[in-house]
């Protein structure tokens, strides 16, 4: 049976294009469309839908809108955005994935290049990957984006006022159940990291975390990193697949969320405990030796596994890195990246490997090739993996 697709987009030309693409394809068919979020919000309200396809600008409601609504209101779905690295665009896709989104795809610039082969192929693949997804997978974000987490409450991060002038929306504070206010930007309280690492035995040894993720990493590393001590003892390497414009805004996120320096890689720059380094999107992430120091090689080498970065070349560049140890730690993702790079790894290196379980994942495609491979040491849900990672390389 044909999975049942809902677009939500208020460019009559692009609905019309994204209609011709999937229903050219035999696993989907368009079941309806909506011509903006709340048009998108009513239908999504009456009926359930394998996927949705929405937009991120739109008048009434936007995407973003949308997603609050849905999450407000407990309407849960699976949505791919659509979205762009024109203005907040590349912000806008980090705060839609926190609201629930499974992925995302860049939108073409024009219509034309919508028709390419490039972009049709990569957007039936993602379809396919959200229409698998986890069906628990917006309520459970929605936990944390939007309601109480680790003693906080958060009724949402904006209240919504729909009953405005078509077009307009408004963002204003909202009240704590302490009494307190917190503007839109409020950041979810984190662990007592301190209370986390008491008692935690000294590691010995020179050691550095190498993590991938894939589909739901956005979503998921926002679980990991910020529980991360500031005073870690190692760098941690982080290959997110993205395209370019869009992980700049990730590391920003999650640098705010963090008390650990969380930024996006640079070429030659020096890897150094208690630092967080993201691999930018469209280039591939290394580290190596240089001067007898570690550091970070960005290079333009092949899409492999059909994504750029790849992990499979970071975990590989590792293998002669000198380090005592490498924890490699494998999340949510479709297909297999990082399989064949730890495989590699091990062949010369002493190797940790930690992998996210099927439960938690938002899709089980990378640490399924991991374990079903018998390279995982550990399977743990989402919320041990970073004192997983703790305890295996210490705190300075």
């Amino acid at each position: 049976m044909k999975k049942k697709i809902l677009i939500i987009d208020d460019s009559a030309l692009m609905r019309r294009v994204l209609c011709d693409i999937i229903n050219s394809d035999d696993r989907f068919e368009v079941a309806e469309y909506a011509i903006d979020g709340a048009d998108g919000f009513k239908k999504l309200c009456a009926k359930a839908y394998d996927a949705v396809v929405l937009d991120v600008y739109m008048p009434k409601m936007t995407g973003l809108e949308l997603l609050r609504e849905m999450q407000k209101s407990k309407v849960y779905a699976n949505v791919l955005m659509a979205s762009t690295t024109t203005g907040e665009g590349a912000k806008e896709t980090i705060e839609a994935l926190e609201l629930g989104a499974v992925d995302f795809i860049k939108k073409p610039e024009n219509v034309a290049d919508a028709r390419h082969d490039e972009f049709k192929k990569r957007f039936l693949e993602l379809l396919d990957v959200v229409t698998k997804a986890n069906s628990n997978y917006m309520a459970r974000a929605g936990q944390n984006a939007l309601t109480e987490r680790k003693g906080t409450t958060f009724v949402s991060r904006y209240d919504v006022n729909f009953h405005t002038k078509p077009g307009m929306f408004t963002g204003q504070k909202t009240t704590s159940r302490a009494g307190g206010v917190s503007d839109a930007k409020a950041e979810p309280k984190r662990d007592d990291i301190a209370a986390r690492l008491a008692n935690l035995p000294k590691v010995p040894g020179r050691k550095i975390v190498a993590i991938a993720s894939s589909t739901g990493g956005p979503k998921a590393l926002q679980e990991v990193i910020p529980k991360l001590p500031k005073n870690l003892k190692a760098p941690v390497l982080l290959v997110q697949h993205m395209p370019k414009g869009f992980t700049a805004s990730l590391a920003s996120r999650l640098n705010e969320l963090s008390d650990i320096n969380v930024r996006e890689a640079k070429e030659g720059e020096a890897i150094s405990n208690g630092n967080v380094y993201i691999a930018p999107g469209g280039v591939h992430l290394k580290a190596g030796k240089s001067a007898g120091s570690m550091k970070l090689h960005l290079t333009d080498e092949p899409t492999r596994e059909g994504v750029k970065p790849c992990a499979n070349y970071m975990y590989e560049s590792l293998v002669d890195s000198g380090y005592d140890e490498v924890v490699c730690v494998v999340l949510t993702g479709m297909g297999c990246d990082g399989t064949a790079g730890i495989v590699e790894l091990k062949k010369k290196q002493k190797v940790r490997v930690i992998a996210q379980d099927e439960e938690s994942c938002t899709v089980y495609g990378m640490p399924r090739s991991i374990v079903d491979g018998g390279l995982a040491d550990d399977v743990v849900p989402l919320s041990k993996v970073a004192d997983q990672i703790i305890k295996n390389v210490g705190v300075i």
